[in-house]
């Protein structure tokens, strides 16, 4: 079965395409956007971007990983990336960027709820997991707004191998 697309009102949640290396390592590579996550590096290269495309198809497969590009329905412009990885049913964690230009425009919350609802309703799965930085209380905003619960606070190292406060949330399938 291939990927199927998801829309919500605004979006359309898509496979990432090879051709969208270019507005990956744009987007991805922006400093502030690395800030805020556990794991896209600084700087972020085209060759990083394309690797990380080119394991999704083996990742949706074997269902281990599955990972969404997130565009506007209005125009095809993508925006950002919303996925699940550890994928082991019936648990998975789930991992969202969204570019700069976009932030505060309630996209990554309506990315998420509606990868949540896939999630449950077609991949077998009845728990996510999700984490972030402490130091990234936006992130906290979209997993609250998606419906998922806070569940504590732990340390682990961060993308520079810094230990760091990661905020521990999750949602479970009713």
């Amino acid at each position: 079965m291939d990927q199927p697309e998801l829309n919500t009102k605004r979006l359309l949640l898509r496979a990432f395409l090879l051709e969208d290396v270019h507005v990956v390592n744009i987007l991805a590579g922006n400093i502030n956007v690395s800030k805020t996550t556990l794991n896209i590096p600084h700087p972020y290269s085209s060759e990083m971007a394309q690797s990380w495309i080119e394991t999704h198809n083996s990742g949706w497969e074997q269902k281990t990983n599955v990972v969404y590009a997130i565009t506007l329905s209005e125009n095809g412009q993508l925006i950002g990336a919303v996925g699940l990885h550890d994928v082991k049913p019936p648990e998975a964690e789930l991992g969202y960027w969204i570019g700069e230009p976009y932030w505060g425009n309630g996209y990554c919350t309506e990315a998420v709820k509606k990868l949540i609802q896939f999630s449950f309703k077609t991949l077998g799965i009845n728990k996510i997991k999700s984490e972030h930085l402490t130091s990234n209380p936006a992130s906290g905003k979209v997993m609250i707004k998606a419906g998922m619960r806070h569940r504590k606070i732990i340390k682990n190292n961060d993308r520079h191998g810094q230990l760091a406060d990661i905020e521990v949330y999750e949602i479970t399938s009713t």
